[in-house]
Order: structure tokens, then C-alpha cells, then sequence
């Protein structure tokens, strides 16, 4: 009875023993599991988005007013021709014509404009070992701030 005793209570402290064992791969020091390594440690050129501020610049050459002036041409001649088609008076033709102008005039304002902006982005990275910098691109493809980024070449990539 003593000994049925005895494995008993030897089986009952092991099984107590292994639920305190950890079996997670990575977890602890001792032989054959190494040190986490940070992946974050290990690149210099990386870093965390801080802020994106959007710049739009135009590089064109061609003065604003172009497109107004070329969208009012079109929208006079096509308000004329629309009331010359419906069969129009002398003075429903020059509203028509008038408002064809200014109607024109702002949507080739707004298409000129539309055109002319190239979207440009200055991204602040806070790099691992604590530097700031900022680089301006045309193009995020797809980071945010608190994306995980590397700046190479004067660009930052997603990692």
C-alpha cells in the first residue's frame, strides 16, 4: 500500500511539474533557445512614419488662364449651336452662347488645374536609433503614418 502510495504521489508531482514547463518555441535563455532578435534591431535605414504632409506643385508652363479661355471658347460655341438646334431666338441664342462661355470657362479652368497638379508627399520617418528624416515623393504606394518603412535612395519603401 506504501508503495502504491508513493507512485501515486511521484506521478501526481509531475504531472504538476510539466504544467509549469513552457513548450512556446523562442521563450527563454536556457540551451538550444536563442535570444529573440528584433528585426527592427537589425535594420539601419529603417524607421516608423510620423507624419505625411501632401505639397502639390505644378511644373508646367502654361499659364492658368489657357484653360479657362480655351473651355469658354468651346462652351460659347457649343451653347450657340444648341440654340441654333432648338430653334432659339436672336436673344436666347447670346444667353446661350453667354452661358455656354462662362459654364465652359470653369470646367476647363478646373480640367487645367486638375492636370497641372502632380501630387507630392513629404513623409517623416523616425528612424530606429532616434535620427528624423523626411523624404518628398510623388508616389506613398500604400504606407501610412505608423508604417514600418526603409528609406533608400531618397525614398521610402514599405518593409
Amino acid at each position: 500500500m506504501n508503495i502504491r502510495l508513493i507512485g501515486t504521489t511521484a506521478l501526481l508531482a509531475s504531472l504538476a511539474a510539466a504544467g509549469c514547463a513552457t513548450t512556446s518555441p523562442g521563450s527563454g535563455y536556457g540551451y538550444g533557445n536563442a535570444a529573440p532578435v528584433s528585426s527592427s534591431a537589425a535594420c539601419y535605414d529603417c524607421g516608423t512614419v510620423t507624419r505625411i504632409e501632401v505639397a502639390s506643385t505644378s511644373n508646367s508652363n502654361v499659364p492658368n488662364a489657357t484653360g479657362a479661355v480655351l473651355g469658354g471658347i468651346v462652351g460659347a460655341v457649343a451653347g450657340r449651336e444648341i440654340s441654333d438646334k432648338t430653334g432659339g431666338s436672336a436673344g436666347n441664342k447670346n444667353v446661350a452662347t453667354a452661358a455656354g462661355a462662362v459654364a465652359g470657362a470653369v470646367a476647363g479652368n478646373a480640367i487645367q488645374n486638375h492636370a497641372q497638379a502632380q501630387g507630392v508627399y513629404n513623409v517623416y520617418v523616425r528612424m530606429n536609433d532616434g535620427r528624423t528624416t523626411v523624404v518628398t515623393q510623388s508616389d506613398l504606394g500604400g504606407i501610412r503614418e505608423g508604417s514600418y518603412v526603409r528609406v533608400s535612395n531618397g525614398r521610402a519603401y514599405l518593409q
